[in-house]
């Protein structure tokens, strides 16, 4: 029987929404602390739009929203330019490493589920839209519940972020992984599938825990059956349109995955 190992070498997880912040709400809060102290309102769906870049590409494609840019602009009395992306930065590092220390809760099944991908012989890495700053309440929590990956790639370790595959080219080199095509990328945002996508690697969206349903575990359990039904769909959809290869709900249920997915490609 063609098992995981046959098919993959490495699996590189996002972190916020994939393996910790089930419902990626840290980010959402920090940008939206971060602009109201600057006098701009943002809403929780103008916050989201662009989830997954690296923060600073992230605050740059928030200006690019007509309402924020008329916001910042009554409220600063210019257009925003590339100070003003600077500004909204010093004002996020704060709230982001407070933020995303409370919610570093591993997602369930996130620790078993690599501990499984290492038994069979597969290296773990993980690469990120935060700052290696943001990080550093992070990967000790992480390391507790028992998620370590192999190798970290933040946001401005590569001279582009996502969607560009940078960040996946500098874990594979580091790890000595080659060819791409058996690399697994793992992300809940659509600029993450298309960085996988980029980095020629099979791509596997969550569409439960992440930034597409965007609601904590206890806030999704209180939908009604059909609610959740129709929310899932609707983040399945737009994963696959995005380029995943397969959807799943949470990282749980990505080892059952790849073993269909290995048992389909050995006939």
């Amino acid at each position: 029987m063609t098992s995981i190992r046959d098919c993959f070498d490495m699996v590189v997880f996002d972190w916020a929404g994939t393996t910790v912040d089930f419902g990626s709400r840290a980010p959402v809060l920090a940008l939206i602390e971060a602009f109201a102290a600057l006098g701009v309102t943002v809403a929780e769906e103008e916050a989201r739009r662009d989830m997954g870049r690296a923060k600073a590409d992230h605050v740059r494609a928030m200006f690019e929203q007509p309402r924020i840019a008329r916001a910042w602009r009554g409220a600063n009395g210019a257009a925003a330019d590339q100070a003003a992306v600077g500004r909204v930065m010093a004002e996020l590092q704060a709230p982001m490493v407070r933020l995303a220390g409370e919610t570093a809760d591993l997602i369930p099944g996130a620790a078993a589920a690599t501990a499984r991908l290492r038994e069979q012989g597969l290296k773990i890495a993980s690469c990120t839209g935060y700052t290696r700053e943001m990080m550093q309440t992070i990967l000790p929590r992480a390391a507790e519940q028992g998620y370590a990956p192999d190798l970290v790639v933040c946001a401005h370790e590569t001279p582009q972020g996502r969607p560009s595959p940078l960040m996946i080219y500098k874990a594979s080199a580091e790890l000595g992984v080659w060819p791409l095509t058996r690399v697994v990328k793992v992300d809940d945002a659509e600029v993450g599938i298309a960085e996988g996508r980029n980095a020629g690697c099979f791509t596997v969206g969550v569409a439960a825990s992440g930034n597409m349903a965007g609601l904590t575990a206890p806030a999704l359990a209180d939908l009604s059956a059909d609610e959740r039904a129709a929310l899932l769909d609707a983040a399945a959809d737009r994963l696959r349109a995005a380029g995943a290869d397969l959807v799943i709900d949470t990282v749980a249920d990505l080892v059952p995955a790849l073993e269909a997915e290995a048992a389909r490609r050995g006939g």
